[in-house]
């Protein structure tokens, strides 16, 4: 273990990708989203009308914290075209004669554009806009009830008979830097320990220092416990880094939530640490188990369900999530993390990235010590 420590300080190829680059990816996954929320979409309003109600419209959606008109469009193409300039994320169209429609009692159609390009902004532009132009038409619904002599309450009652009240629980603000700032910085977590847990191995033949390896210890099990406790410390080192400090210079703490972190967090390392030193065991080739760990990982973030819930994506899909292990960790961080639900809840989640322990490091060390005992037999002769 002591050994391995002195490489991975000393390499590098272990120090660069386990204590320079997260630290300082770390912080700026948090710095891209500082601002927590996305308010003030560029919009286009399009009045054909010029009345009353489209002036008190586009005053109401002004208003919404989401919707910022910035635009006055003319056409249809022109909306298009200042879309494809990116000037604008949406647009809303009052049609001729929507005021004298409503007054005749008339359904008068009012058009929203979105850019589906841009997946967040445009469901964000609707959701400020439908609810704008829902209590905009309830309320002239209601003032025609009003001067035809109806009263307040039983005008109100007759045009919303049914009210909805939504609760949104542990985000309930839409944080962005909230919801995703941890989740991008566990996955680069991921990423970083499997990486470097691919050359443990390799590069002790890379390097030609696989004898003084083997005066140590001949017994590939005690080689890799010695190994899976270096880098399982500086794991925790990182777990340090993100917890007391990242997490609390962007107001992401939870607390009464550390100690669970912890427990998901160590075994998830392990789990990844047992994966590269599974792949490093198999394969000689540097550069093939470097491919490997990066093509395995970086899919990560999209397979494990934190953007696209997995029961909606095909079979096959679900299956390579399946086998990585942030996919586990993720489910059982979003409970003990973001809900703040007892360690007993991921319990599911535990009990797979165990499986991944027990069933990586049994593999990787019956290839590494065949490698060994191959490699001395080869020496002897």
């Amino acid at each position: 273990m002591l050994r391995e420590w002195k490489r991975i300080f000393s390499i590098p190829n272990f120090y660069v990708v386990l204590l320079v680059i997260p630290p300082i990816i770390f912080l700026f996954y948090g710095f891209i989203y500082q601002k927590q929320f996305a308010k003030e979409l560029p919009m286009a309003v399009w009045d054909e009308d010029r009345s009353s109600v489209s002036r008190m419209l586009t005053d109401m959606m002004e208003q919404n914290e989401y919707i910022h008109f910035t635009h006055t469009a003319f056409s249809n193409a022109e909306i298009e075209s200042l879309m494809k300039k990116g000037e604008i994320f949406g647009a809303v169209h009052f049609p001729k004669n929507m005021e004298a429609d409503v007054k005749k009692d008339h359904q008068s159609n009012i058009t929203l554009y979105t850019n589906g390009a841009y997946l967040v902004p445009a469901k964000m532009i609707y959701k400020g806009a439908a609810e704008v132009i829902i209590k905009g038409g309830l309320a002239v619904v209601l003032q025609k009830a009003e001067k035809q002599g109806m009263p307040a309450e039983t005008a109100n009652t007759l045009v919303q008979p049914i009210k909805l009240n939504t609760t949104t629980l542990y985000n309930p603000d839409f944080n962005y830097q909230m919801y995703l700032t941890p989740g991008l910085i566990t996955v680069g977590l991921q990423m970083a320990l499997i990486v470097a847990s691919v050359l443990i191995l390799n590069l002790e033949f890379k390097r030609s220092t696989i004898d003084e390896l083997l005066k140590i210890s001949t017994s590939s099990s005690q080689i890799f416990i010695g190994k899976m406790f270096a880098h399982l410390c500086i794991a925790w080192i990182l777990f340090l880094l993100v917890a007391f400090l990242v997490f609390p210079v962007y107001h992401l703490g939870k607390p009464g939530t550390y100690f669970n972190f912890f427990i998901m967090y160590t075994l998830m390392s392990l789990a990844c640490i047992g994966i590269g030193m599974m792949v490093s065991a198999i394969s000689n080739n540097l550069l093939l188990v470097t491919d490997i760990a990066l093509f395995f990982t970086s899919p990560a973030f999209v397979f494990s369900g934190f953007t696209f819930p997995r029961t909606a994506m095909p079979w096959y899909d679900q299956f390579y999530a399946e086998i990585m292990p942030y996919t586990h960790f993720l489910d059982g961080f979003i409970k003990i993390y973001f809900m703040k639900l007892p360690i007993s809840y991921a319990m599911p989640e535990i009990y797979k990235l165990l499986l991944f322990i027990g069933v990586t490091f049994s593999i990787a060390i019956l290839f590494f010590q065949n490698k060994v005992d191959t490699y001395l037999k080869n020496q002897k002769v």
